[in-house]
């Protein structure tokens, strides 16, 4: 697949600045919701600090990588020439975002080390899934964004956009944990629905499809959306945000203990394990058309 420039919903006229916008919503804190009522509190509400987890880090460094990657010449894009870019890559966002520095004990050497092996790793079974030399991708890690029901600003940031020459456009997410049982297979795909809908408002183009590589496992997940699932996706984005409001009005977002709970970053304030969460602020979310961050989410926060 060929290059050709992404479209950004700030140059459509979907997006025109007379539009009555009142929020936004990202495929992240839309899937925080979906999950739990008061994460998407806690994130985007709140705004409540996170603490980066070696997983989450790794995945950065690997979308950066991968990224960095395709400036190279196409017969430059190697292994050898993925490795190398590790640790470069990793000093960059160290001194980009110095709290990446706290996930390992001062005087440590050998979890750092470690810590670059198993990201190399990773980049070993992105080239088992694909040949990079014979790619030419239209964007990396683009910011695309359209309104819907002429009030809700959806965005989000794409890893990887192909345009074949026929037009037809292929979106892939780079996944650096393991093939996921359904249930979060349902959630990656969730994101990139968001992200084919976006797309197809943008630019009139439904994607032909939508790509999650696996590369801890080397696997490759395809699915195939039609404009009348994007149309039905679109109502429940739609939906979802209105149930958004409805809690933020009454200050009422509830847990929904699941699985996911060993990973979150909050239990001490919930009150699924015995928390409290803080006072809800006076002020209320703030920007309606600012997210919980500044970028939706990390690349591989969500592995």
């Amino acid at each position: 697949m060929t290059a050709e420039p992404v479209i950004d919903a700030a140059d459509s006229p979907t997006c025109d600045s007379s539009s009555a916008v009142r929020a936004s919503l990202s495929p992240s804190r839309a899937a925080d919701f979906k999950t739990c009522p008061l994460l998407y509190r806690f994130r985007s509400i709140d705004r409540l600090p996170e603490r980066p987890t070696v997983e989450q880090a790794r995945g950065t460094l690997v979308h950066a990588v991968l990224e960095r990657l395709f400036d190279l010449p196409a017969a430059a894009r190697t292994p050898q020439s993925a490795g190398d870019l590790v640790a470069p890559q990793w000093d960059r966002l160290v001194t980009e975002q110095p709290e990446l520095a706290t996930l390992f004990a001062e005087g440590d050497t050998e979890g750092p080390a470690e810590f670059l092996r198993s990201a190399a790793a990773l980049l070993e079974g992105y080239f088992a899934v694909e040949d990079p030399r014979r790619l030419e991708p239209a964007e990396r890690e683009a910011l695309i964004s359209a309104v819907v029901d002429d009030a809700l600003l959806i965005r989000g940031y794409l890893d990887r956009l192909d345009v074949a020459p026929d037009g037809a456009l292929r979106v892939v997410d780079y996944k650096t944990g393991g093939a996921p049982r359904e249930a979060f297979e349902a959630r990656a795909l969730f994101q990139l629905k968001f992200y084919a809908l976006v797309l197809w408002r943008t630019r009139g183009v439904v994607p032909r499809v939508l790509r999650l590589l696996y590369l801890r496992d080397a696997e490759v997940c395809d699915y195939t959306p039609d404009a009348e699932e994007l149309l039905r996706f679109e109502r429940t984005v739609v939906a979802l945000w209105q149930a958004i409001e409805q809690a933020t009005e009454r200050q009422d977002f509830r847990p929904r203990p699941s699985r996911l709970c060993d990973w979150c970053n909050h239990q001490a304030l919930c009150p699924s394990f015995g928390g409290t969460p803080p006072p809800f602020p006076a002020t209320g979310p703030g920007d309606p058309l600012t997210d919980a961050r500044s970028r939706p989410a990390a690349p591989g926060a969500d592995e």
